[in-house]
C-alpha cells in the first residue's frame, strides 16, 4: 500500500543507552510516535563539529511517526537531548502495509 506521505521514519542518535530509552519511552507515551526501534550495538559516528574531526559512539532510534506529529515530536526530542544539535533527520514513508500503517496512524492521534 502507498503511504501517500503521511508517515515518517525519524533518524536520531543518542549518546548512551539510558538516554535513548528515556526518549523512546516518552514519545511513545504521548503519543507522539507509534514505536521507536534502539539499535543496541552502538554505531561509530564521525563528523565535524565547530571545526574539528569528531569521532563518537551512539545509540541510534528509529522513531515512526506521522508527518502532523512531525514538529511537536522534533520539539520533545530536542527538550530531551543532550546534544547542543540532536541529529533529527526525518524520511518519508512512500509504501507499507496496509495494516501497520492504520496501526501507525491511530497510534498518534491526539487524544484531545
Amino acid at each position: 500500500m502507498e503511504a501517500g506521505g503521511r508517515n515518517r521514519v525519524v533518524l536520531v542518535t543518542c549518546g548512551t543507552l539510558s538516554e535513548g530509552r528515556r526518549i523512546a519511552r516518552r514519545v511513545v507515551s504521548k503519543r507522539l510516535a507509534a514505536c521507536v526501534n534502539i539499535i543496541l550495538s552502538p554505531v561509530e559516528s564521525f563528523y565535524a563539529w565547530k571545526g574539528k574531526l569528531e569521532k563518537a559512539r551512539e545509540y541510534l532510534l528509529v522513531i515512526k511517526t506521522t508527518g502532523r506529529r512531525l514538529a511537536e515530536l522534533e520539539n520533545e526530542v530536542k527538550r530531551l537531548h543532550s546534544y547542543e544539535v540532536p541529529e533529527f533527520i526525518a524520511l518519508p514513508v512512500v509504501a507499507g502495509s496496509s495494516e501497520y500503517l492504520e496501526w501507525l496512524q491511530e497510534s498518534v492521534k491526539s487524544l484531545r
